[in-house]
């Protein structure tokens, strides 16, 4: 009769070290719930009575929905535009310093790239309004003259350029950095035998990307999109400087000077004006800011979870 014996586990031991880290680590999780959770709690019970107050109560002379309805609208507008203009290039500047470009070249790029996050935003304020805007006219005039009938560039083209177009423009500018450097890194963490397999079949250097490192990648430039995108939606002052404003105003025309306004650059145009409930109504305004971003990241984190076996997310 044969008996197994089976070895006693000798307890783990724990250094020092290790169990500050996990402390640090899982109070800063904590720690970012609890802000997170408070800014949620402030903006809700400052926010009730902005949504409750009648028009007659507050600066706008309107109920809450039909003056936060068009902020929205400008502030998913402006996102929007910028996201489209922002990720192909983004993906193609990445894409050309990680496989195209020759190392040092790349590494130089790469840092400027990164420099252009630390430009303040009233830098791109200002280049927006003194540069951007000027010269954007003639080209909003042409596309009125040759494409005004689509209802995007039916015009009247502005005078002065300053239109959700250019504000966009610059949204776009802004964001890019970010998203460039996000993008680079995944695509520099694309598997080499996959990318030498590629090649070996006959693949051109643009096909191994498109069938290599993009299906990798995929989850990792949804991210960054959505990283960008985050920002584009929050983005105070250089949209304030640059948007010339028509207040509860909706329209799609890209090129005219009717415009409307989003949702951080109105709260600061306009907070330091406001009383009563004119205060809880901007700061309803920021609630539905809120939600809109957190309704963004969950949808992205919900993407990237759903490619994550297919991708380089894993």
């Amino acid at each position: 009769m044969t008996s197994t014996l089976t070895p006693s586990k000798a307890p783990v031991v724990r250094r020092v070290g290790d169990r500050v880290f996990s402390g640090l680590s899982t109070g800063a999780g904590v720690f970012i719930l609890l802000v997170l959770a408070g800014v949620a709690i402030f903006l809700t019970v400052e926010g009730i009575p902005g949504i409750l107050a009648n028009p007659d109560e507050v600066k706008s002379g309107k109920d809450f929905l039909p003056y936060v309805w068009p902020l929205v609208f400008g502030t998913l507008l402006a996102a929007s535009l910028a996201l489209l203009i922002a990720v192909p290039v983004a993906v193609g500047v990445a894409l050309f310093i990680s496989h195209y470009a020759p190392r040092k070249l790349g590494q130089a790029l790469g840092y400027l790239i990164d420099l252009l996050s630390a430009v303040p935003s009233v830098v791109y304020g200002l280049w927006g309004i003194q540069f951007l805007s000027p010269h954007m006219v003639p080209f909003y005039k042409w596309l009125e003259e040759h494409l005004g009938f689509i209802p995007f560039f039916a015009g009247p083209a502005s005078a002065t350029g300053r239109t959700i177009m250019t504000a966009s423009v610059v949204l776009a500018i802004m964001i890019m950095p970010i998203m460039t450097a996000i993008c680079r890194e995944i695509f520099l963490q694309t598997p080499r035998l996959h990318e030498e397999a590629a090649l070996a079949l006959g693949a051109t250097r643009w096909e191994m990307a498109r069938m290599a490192i993009f299906p990798y990648a995929r989850s990792g430039i949804v991210s960054a999109a959505m990283l960008g995108l985050g920002r584009a939606l929050g983005e105070t002052l250089a949209v304030a400087m640059v948007l010339s404003v028509s207040v509860g105003t909706v329209s799609a025309n890209l090129i005219s000077s009717t415009n409307p306004s989003t949702i951080a650059a109105n709260i600061a145009l306009s907070f330091a004006e406001a009383s009563g409930k004119s205060v809880n109504a901007l700061v309803a305004s920021g609630l539905v800011l809120f939600v809109i971003t957190f309704l963004v990241n969950f949808a992205a984190r919900a993407i990237v979870n759903r490619r994550s076996e297919f991708s380089g997310a894993n």
